[in-house]
């Protein structure tokens, strides 16, 4: 994986990505853009935001490259929902950045060249009426029809979630306990398998949203290219405390293999919190959680492609940015206010990596 940095100061924005390149193959960036100016008003540090993505997509890294996801990651969306323009691809999530700004933005780019799989992601998927559970099983319905409309199914395409709720501390059960129906009717049980996950703190633009979901699904994959991560030293299957989602998730391709965490946080194998109140301690056990599971699908953290982490309190801002900043000096990484799905975990984060190396019965990227 190659890491570079670029900073735009007139425009008060600073850009991480991670590259990886394949000879005969699709290259792929992932880049985090951050605002450092946050004196400048809302619409101009989105204004800004914009002109970095057209200027990056200038950059001879990127002059091959497709945007295929978008994840801006706001303050207020109620009000700044009307900066973006946006599509089925493009995600807008109030999980407000812990430097200060008003926005960041996570994007995906994939070369521009014919690829042997489709990759569809889907954004902004909410309900309209009634509590969590409710909304949760309307949103799975239409999730549903539009992999129907590919010829796909949950059950065999769906490779990974995230589920943001609305007030977690309170309607996260509702949520939890809907998806666990919506997968058993459709034959995602602790015996088959699961789905890579975030269920997290978020919120959309419309106050009558309690849950939004974004998801990522390949109609084309085979069951033989999925291999579902468990960390069995360090961590423990979910549905021993109630959930229903994979711990990590490793596609095989030909010519690499791409491997998911869900949301990891400081959790041991029989599914308690370790270290309550300490963020440090948290952060160092969460880390470990990953890389077990990193280890597991035959990657590391020179593996990865960014990390976005996740804090309960954002007094815990600072010393969160310089741990991470002396340990992943190079990889893309954004810190965002989002508490997670138990009161006592102040610490979560999600990542991907991408090893060279896939499997030679399946088609390359």
């Amino acid at each position: 994986m190659k890491y570079n940095k670029i900073l735009w100061e007139d425009l008060g924005v600073s850009v991480s990505f991670s590259e990886f390149y394949v000879d005969g193959g699709a290259s792929e960036i992932h880049s985090i853009l951050e605002i450092n100016d946050n004196l400048l008003a809302a619409e101009e540090q989105f204004k800004n935001l914009s002109e970095a993505l057209k200027r990056l997509k200038n950059e001879a890294a990127f002059r091959k490259m497709k945007l295929h996801w978008q994840r801006f990651f706001v303050s207020d969306a109620a009000n700044q929902r009307g900066f973006i323009a946006g599509d089925r691809a493009v995600s807008i999530i109030e999980q407000a950045p812990l430097n200060g700004s008003k926005a960041a933005l996570w994007a995906y780019f994939i070369e521009d060249v014919p690829l042997a799989y489709s990759h569809i992601f889907t954004a902004g998927l909410s309900g309209k009426t009634g509590d969590s559970y409710q909304q949760t099983q309307e949103i799975f319905n239409r999730y549903d029809e539009i992999l129907a409309e590919a010829g796909a199914s949950l059950e065999k395409n769906c490779i990974r979630t995230w589920i943001f709720v609305r007030d977690i501390d309170n309607r996260y059960s509702g949520m939890v306990r809907a998806r666990r129906e919506i997968f058993e009717r459709q034959g995602l049980t602790k015996d088959t398998h699961f789905i890579a996950s975030t269920g997290i703190e978020g919120r959309s633009a419309e106050p009558e949203t309690l849950v939004v979901m974004d998801a990522y699904a390949i109609p084309e994959i085979e069951s033989g290219q999925i291999a579902y991560l468990q960390g069995r030293s360090h961590l423990n299957p979910t549905h021993e405390y109630g959930v229903t989602f994979e711990r990590g998730t490793k596609i095989a391709y030909g010519d690499r293999s791409h491997v998911i965490i869900s949301g990891t946080a400081s959790i041991d194998n029989r599914g308690e919190i370790m270290y309550p109140l300490d963020i440090e301690q948290q952060t160092c056990r969460m880390l470990e959680n990953v890389e077990t599971l990193l280890a597991e699908a035959g990657a590391s953290f020179d593996s990865l492609c960014y990390l976005i982490v996740y804090l309960r309190d954002s007094g815990d801002y600072e010393r969160t940015k310089l741990y991470f900043a002396k340990r992943f000096p190079a990889v893309p990484f954004v810190i965002l206010l989002a508490p997670v799905c138990r009161q006592g975990w102040l610490i979560e984060v999600e990542c991907s990596a991408v090893i060279r190396g896939g499997d030679a019965r399946f088609k390359g990227f």
